[in-house]
Formats: C-alpha cells, structure tokens, sequence
C-alpha cells in the first residue's frame, strides 16, 4: 500500500500493474483520511473513499466499506478531493454514504414507479377508456339489444359522474351516489345501472385493473314489481279502433305487435330479408332475439294481407308500374320512417297511439294505462282462452322457460310449427271478431251460461271464412247492448 499527495502529477504518473493498487492521500494537514486513487491492471484509475460507520464500544472493529466517488477524466483530483471531504463529515455525523445513496437511488426509482403509476391511471385506466374496452369486448357475445342498453347505461349514468377518475380509486360512495341520483320511481333504472356496473367492475377486476368490484358489498337495488296488465276485450278493440287513425309505419307497426306477440323490437326491427311470403314465415334470426334463439313465427292470412299493403306502398312510391301481386322487396326494412331505418322510436309511436285512443274514447272515459310489451301478455292470454296448449303460447312468445327449460327443453325438440301457426291463425280470427264488436262472454252453452268451448267454435269458424268474422247465431249469442244473457241477433 502507497501513500502520496493525490494530486494530478500523482494521478498522471501512477502505471498500471498486473494487480491492482492504492494509493492513499498523504498530504501533511490537508490529507483527506479513506480518500484513494485505485488503479486497475486495465489501467483505468478511480477514486476512491474508505471508511468505517462509528458503533458505540465496536469503533475498531467494524469493517471498512468502500465508496466509489468516480472515475479519473469525468473528475479531477481536486473534485475528487471535495467530494472525499463531504463524505467524510457525513460519516462524522454517523451517515453511511453508500446506504444514504441507496436509499436517494431508491427513492428516485420510487418517484419512478410513482410517475409510471399515475400515467397508466391517467392514460389507460380512466373510467371512461376501461368502459370503452369493456364494451368492446362485451358486444362480442351478446345481442345488439342489451349491447346498445349497456352503452346507454355507460354514457347516460356511469359516465357523467365518472369521467376522468381513474377505475382503482372509484369506491361504493361513488356508485351509490349515481343510483340515489335515480327516482325511486324508476327502478327498472336503479337496477340496470346497478347490473351493468357491476358486470362491468368485475370485468376489470378479473383483468388485474382493480384489486376488488366496488359493487360487490353494494345493495341491490330492488327490483321493479311484476305487470300483469292484460286489455280486455273492450280495451283491445277500441286500441284496435285507435291504430287505424295512425299513418304508416306505426299504424302497421302495432298491427303487426297485436297479431304476433313479439317484442317491440323484434317486430320494429322486421327486414323483408327474414320474411317469405310463399311459405308464410317470418323467421327472426337468433342475434335479434332477446334469447339468442331463432324464432320463427307463422305469418295468418291478416299479416300477409297487411304485409302486402305495405309492399305495395313501396312499389308505388318508387314508380313502379308493373309488378307481380304479392310480391314482396329483397331487402331493407319493412317498418321505417324514411325508407333506410328501421324505427327505434317506441315511445313516440306509443304517444301517438295513445292521443288517437283518446280521440276515440273521449276525455270522460280515459283507458288504463298499458305499456307495449302488455299486448304479448294480452296475446298470452287470448291464446289461453282459445284453448291452446302451454306450450305453444311459449313457443309463440319464444320463452324458454317453463315447459320448454331444463331438462324438458333439452329432450322436448318439437318446434310446434303447425300449432303455433293454428293458434295466431285463431288470434288473428279472435282480434277481428273483437275489433267487429263480438265477445267472448257472449258465447252460451245450452243453459245459457258463458262457454269457452262456443267461443273457440265461433273462432274456429272464423279462421275457416279467412280469418274475418261470420255470422252469430242467435241461439248461442248475446247482442253486445243487452245486460242479460237472454237471446239476441247478431
């Protein structure tokens, strides 16, 4: 071991050796004590500091450490020496130099992590941006329906209160303050909001984007109570009287719903593509059904003739001089308001309904209230009192559940085509013999009491004329302005 002035002609001077050595800062008074210059066999030269961290009674014993100040051309000696001094009063106060550099590197990396963390929540991991992946991803599997319902719920609901706020930091405070924000009124709402966020959360928890669903320990919100409006006889004729002040496309439109039973967006969203008129199908295909199961509906002699009108109206606002009768478009949409879309607009077409029911009835005698999706209960039931079997009602609602679920459902394949055709053919019969004026409580056995049996009779005979009514006999009738069930003609 060397000793000399760690100067630059020392510097300069010392010569690389096969091993490596130190020379250590001999400089009278002004000797810095660890500071060194380490030469390699490689030639390179560093300076160095050695020291020793104080320990109260081990002050002798504890090892020496070593601190790399840096390397001869990036310093000089005399910045060499500056820095040796510094570590050395730190070391006088007790500071270990290389652990208080670990720990600066350490909290540099840390500011690191910090920065990295907070671009990720800023740029990929914002409310708005993990809905959009979410989406994505989400219409892949499942019907354009409840899609589009999702996308409403994220734009309308989740994301005016949420935009900006990175996914990690949004809590059941915040989630439960937008379902609050909803009417109590309208539950339907407060539930959806409720499904889809938590469907959503648990999407990016699944992909590491949040540690927990902050829906989970959330209450459900409770849950709309069950209709059961059914029109009655009276109510569906003077509907049936209302729908024919309408102009197209919702004048057919709800004629459409009355005779078919589907949903209102299945039928609104009816293409000539899906209809065939040779062998009387309306075959919905499985994406735009709400159970992602074709259905097929057979078309009764009344929606071909309404189908035809409108195909004819097609024809003749194009020109068209010559066509063959019957003869339906290729393509497009059957019900639409500008000749390219298909209508979306539900409760438009319902207000408009409803000012033309109450054109009808008059303001002294206003109808009940009903909704849109009430006509395929209404339908439902109508089916029912015309003696059709369980199962075909489902069949024609395209349900599954009940007879056509479980175990049941997976060894039952019959597709009750015929019957399902029989039963909107009798429908069809029983919506114009009540749009005629004729009830089914009017119909008697021979002890002039109300039969089911009479009224599927007179249906049955009904369907046999083409689906319009046929004469009442006055045996088995009760004209509608009587109170009694005593005679009467039709």
């Amino acid at each position: 071991m060397s000793k000399a002035p760690i100067t630059k002609r020392t510097v300069d001077a010392a010569q690389a050796a096969p091993l490596e050595y130190v020379i250590w800062d001999d400089r009278g008074k002004e000797t810095v004590k660890g500071f060194g210059l380490k030469v390699t066999p490689a030639g390179a030269k560093v300076y160095i500091y050695r020291y020793r961290i104080a320990r109260p009674g081990k002050a002798d014993r504890t090892p020496p450490r070593k601190y790399t100040i840096g390397r001869h051309g990036n310093l000089t000696p005399d910045q060499a020496r500056s820095r040796a001094k510094e570590l050395a009063a730190a070391v006088a106060r007790g500071i270990d130099p290389r652990q208080s550099e670990l720990a600066a590197i350490g909290a540099i990396d840390e500011a690191k992590r910090e920065a990295k963390a907070k671009a990720k929540l800023d740029q990929t991991l914002v409310f708005e941006k993990v809905a959009e992946r979410w989406l994505e991803e989400y219409a892949v599997n499942h019907r354009p329906r409840t899609v589009e319902q999702a996308r409403h719920i994220v734009a309308q609901r989740l994301e005016p209160a949420l935009k900006g706020k990175p996914m990690p930091h949004i809590t059941r405070a915040d989630l439960q303050a937008i379902i609050d924000g909803i009417p109590l009124k309208h539950r339907a709402s407060r539930l959806a909001v409720y499904a889809y966020a938590s469907v959503l959360f648990r999407w990016a928890m699944e992909r590491g984007e949040i540690s927990d669903n902050p829906v989970r320990m959330m209450a459900k919100p409770s849950a709309p109570k069950a209709r059961n409006r059914v029109l009655t006889e009276d109510e569906l004729a003077t509907v049936w009287k209302s729908v024919d002040r309408l102009t197209d496309p919702y004048k057919a439109y709800f004629k459409l719903l009355l005779w078919t039973g589907q949903r209102r967006e299945e039928v609104a969203g009816m293409k000539w593509t899906e209809l065939d008129r040779q062998t009387g199908q309306w075959i919905i295909p499985a994406e735009r059904t709400k159970n992602g199961t074709k259905q097929i509906i057979p078309l009764a002699p009344a929606v071909v003739g309404e189908i035809d009108r409108l195909a004819l109206a097609l024809k003749v606002e194009a020109g068209i001089k010559e066509f063959e009768p019957g003869c339906w478009p290729k393509a497009g949409p059957v019900l639409s308001t500008d000749g390219k879309r298909t209508i979306k607009s539900y409760s438009k077409a319902k207000s408009k309904l409803d000012i033309a029911t109450s054109d009808v009835l008059g303001d002294d005698s206003p109808m009940e209230a009903w909704r849109i999706h009430d006509l395929r209960r209404t339908l439902a039931t109508g089916l029912q009192k015309l003696g059709a079997r369980f199962e075909v009602t489902e069949a024609v609602l395209n349900h599954i559940s009940g007879a056509r679920s479980g175990v049941a459902g997976i060894y039952q394949q019959h597709d009750w085509k015929e019957e399902k055709r029989d039963a909107l053919r009798a429908w069809a019969a029983a919506v114009a013999a009540i749009a005629a004026g004729h009830r089914s409580d009017q119909f008697l056995n021979q002890s002039g009491e109300g039969d089911p049996l009479a009224w599927r009779a007179y249906i049955r005979a009904c369907v046999d004329n083409g689906g319009k009514p046929v004469k009442r006999e006055s045996d088995n009738v009760v004209p509608i302005s009587k109170t009694t069930r005593s005679g009467g003609s039709a």
